[in-house]
């Protein structure tokens, strides 16, 4: 794994920002479509960053055609595992 420096690091607003951004886009827009859709604008870089964060806590996927989609739904997460319950098996 390639070790990149970062130069700025994003605020817990602007990456709220751009997790809002995946879902009201979700599965339409490209990596780069995305970033020019923000409502304000912010360095590409720092935006990268808040990318692979939001790729390596699972809560965003990408498609092959490079089309970015909300994956992170817990509250059905959870509505789905309500009735069934979880035993050892011997």
């Amino acid at each position: 794994m390639e070790t990149k420096q970062v130069l700025r690091y994003p605020r817990l607003d602007t990456v709220l920002m751009v997790e809002d951004a995946i879902r009201k886009y979700d599965g339409e827009l490209k990596k780069r479509a995305l970033w020019e859709h923000l409502p304000k604008k912010m360095m590409y870089q720092t935006y990268c960053v808040i990318i692979d964060y939001l790729l390596y806590s699972r809560k965003i996927s990408i498609d092959s055609v490079g089309k970015i989609g909300w994956i992170f739904y817990p509250e059905k997460a959870n509505e789905h595992m309500k009735d069934k319950h979880l035993f050892w098996r011997k």
